[in-house]
């Protein structure tokens, strides 16, 4: 008899596939593996392999049916889960989001995901960072670089961690045997340790390194974003500048790349055509992580590679059963791709799954000129560009070929405006698609940090600061390459602009529930008048909180507690501004206390956390 449990969490940190088995051989030492890390951690190939087993966790989170990134989106002021067919979505957060709930399905949330794979890239960082320096076969320069890129990654996990779930267990060196007996640790006290580290990679990882392979930009990109979760505003500053003065990386303004030709499109289109991401001309990336075709059919840690399958989630669900209908009451939308309108093979089978608010498609747009909104050169699309298409239709109905309507008169034309009625930002989610018809998202690099998000970080620490001259002076280096008008020092008044332009720039990239969460935080650290007027605490943060409050605010369906058609309610609440510490991994930890979030089930068993990372 044997069990395959799987261990959530710290368990996975361990190695540990431990069963309750009448079978006793998983006692027997085996010879070790020519995979080993005794065995390949020993040169600099080995630990580079390592390496990249770093980035290759790190870069699931935007890949596969029910990406992990969607369970960022909807925590937030950007979007909410549209599926509306069946209960198990995370739509309604106090019932849904709980320490003993599903936590781990695409058809339910991937909190889970993000908790056991940060644990999984800490223990990958953290066995690099323990054998690099004993390794004889490496130069001494080798290895403070490789030591620096594996700083990277283990403080990519943390930051997310801390941002994702607060305090949390801070291990730092390669576990060999079992351990049930971590502690949590105060969140400053993990980031400071971070920073410290990262101040180490910046002074040896070089500036130019292969495509997808941390470089010098990329640390200090983290490192500004982990000064900025300390308060530190003038170090973030000195970090974010070190980059942008250095010319490494810059800003995209001109054509490039596979489309450059092609007078109707623009610059922004050209920045997320999946062949030029990785391009010598685009000097736009610090770090991205790869996926190209060919990789259909695996699996890795319970993300599909089978490509993006980004159409799939954003797009609206148009060709779902008989949403929409023609003005004669016929269906006017297909399934099929092939078709003579090929409206499946243009923009995808979309099914609403990641459904974005009027604040993401309406509300922060502000300038008419900008290219990341504009229909025209269809970057930007909305579903009253698309045309009926249905076969059925032709010869039938007049309204074949003709645009689709959302009423005739006051006759509502589309039966699910929440799954099929919203516009989305083709230019991003457009992913060519060779192995599925209808499309859903094919193969693509991916952007994790671009310069653009660089200035919008030292916009936001001179936001800190009071300094609006100089907050609208990097928001308008992102605004102006997209075609905008430039902000005036005096139309800068708050984060508010940061995080409009952030929304505007950085949709799918950027892991929106951490940053609102990090920002929540400077706001109680700090006691600053948030826009909104309050002021905020640490000792109050999950009854009362900036993320929540803006969430409240700007995304209409939590706030006014929306209903789907299957009769679900949306509905966020303020401890959610931290997740809840999966149960099985506060009740695998058999010899110590770690700490489950305020709000949820088991706090109540918490003991003070520790101000000092445990001796290992």
């Amino acid at each position: 008899m044997k069990n395959n449990i799987k261990y959530f969490g710290l368990l996975a940190y361990l190695f540990l596939v431990v069963a309750s088995s009448c079978n006793k051989d998983w006692l027997t030492p085996n010879p070790l593996s020519i995979y080993s890390p005794e065995n390949t951690f020993v040169d600099k190939a080995g630990f580079t392999s390592g390496l990249a087993a770093c980035a290759k966790n790190l870069r699931d989170e935007y890949f596969g049916d029910g990406s992990p990134i969607i369970s960022e989106n909807i925590f937030s002021d950007i979007s909410v889960e549209g599926t509306d067919d069946k209960s198990g979505p995370a739509q309604n957060m106090d019932m849904q989001i709980r320490p003993d709930a599903q936590l781990n399905n695409p058809d339910f949330n991937r909190i889970g995901w993000y908790w056991d794979q940060e644990w999984v890239g800490i223990r990958l960082a953290n066995t690099l960072i323990t054998r690099i320096p004993k390794a004889t076969a490496v130069s001494d320069a080798d290895k403070n670089i490789l030591l620096g890129q594996a700083y990277f990654f283990r403080a990519f996990d943390y930051y997310r961690l801390t941002n994702q779930f607060g305090d949390v267990p801070c291990p730092l060196t390669e576990i060999t045997t079992a351990k049930v007996d971590f502690a949590t640790v105060k969140r400053d006290v993990i980031l400071t340790k971070m920073k410290t580290d990262l101040e180490f990679a910046v002074q040896y990882v070089p500036w130019v390194t292969d495509k997808g392979a941390v470089n010098k930009g990329a640390c200090y990109h983290l490192l500004a974003k982990i000064d900025l979760a300390l308060g530190l505003f003038d170090d973030a500053i000195t970090a974010t500048t070190a980059v942008i003065n250095n010319g490494t990386f810059k800003i995209v303004t001109a054509r490039f790349g596979v489309d450059a030709a092609v007078k109707t499109k623009n610059v922004t289109w050209d920045l997320h055509r999946p062949d030029n991401k990785a391009l010598a001309a685009n000097t736009e990336v610090l770090f991205l992580v790869t996926d190209r075709f060919g990789n259909a059919g695996s699996y890795s840690y319970g993300v599909s590679t089978q490509g993006t399958r980004i159409m799939r989630q954003t797009n609206p669900g148009i060709s779902i059963g008989t949403n929409i209908i023609t003005p004669m009451g016929k269906a006017g939308a297909s399934a099929s791709g092939g078709l003579e309108i090929d409206i499946m093979n243009l923009y995808g089978r979309g099914i609403g799954r990641c459904r974005s608010t009027p604040y993401e498609y309406k509300d922060i747009w502000d300038d008419t000129k900008d290219y990341r909104h504009d229909s025209v050169s269809g970057n930007y699309m909305f579903v009253e560009n698309v045309r009926y298409y249905a076969p059925a239709l032709k010869g039938v109905d007049t309204a074949y070929g003709l645009r689709m309507r959302l009423y005739n008169g006051t006759k509502l034309l589309c039966s699910d405006t929440l799954r099929s009625w919203y516009p989305w930002p083709h230019y991003k989610v457009y992913v060519p698609d060779p192995e599925n018809n209808p499309m859903q998202g094919g193969h693509s690099d991916w952007y994790v940090f671009r310069i653009a998000e660089t200035y919008l970080l030292r916009a936001e620490a001179y936001v800190w600061k009071g300094d609006f001259a100089s907050a609208a002076a990097d928001i308008n280096v992102v605004r102006t390459r997209a075609g905008c008008s430039p902000y005036t020092a005096s139309q800068i008044t708050s984060i508010n602009q940061v995080l409009d332009e952030r929304a505007r720039e950085l949709y799918w990239e950027e892991p929106r529930k951490t940053e609102l969460t990090r920002i929540a935080y400077i706001f109680a650290k700090t006691g600053k008048v948030a826009p909104n007027g309050k002021t905020y605490t640490l000792s109050s943060f999950s009854t009362s909180n900036y993320m929540i409050d803006r969430v409240l605010d700007k995304n209409i369906f939590y706030k006014t507690n929306f209903v789907t058609n299957h009769n679900d309610m949306m509905k966020i609440s303020q401890y959610h501004v931290l997740w809840p510490i999966p149960q099985a991994a506060i009740l695998g930890n058999t010899g110590g206390r770690i700490n489950q979030n305020i709000g949820y089930s088991g706090a109540e068993l918490n003991v003070p956390a520790l101000d000092k990372i445990p001796e290992q």
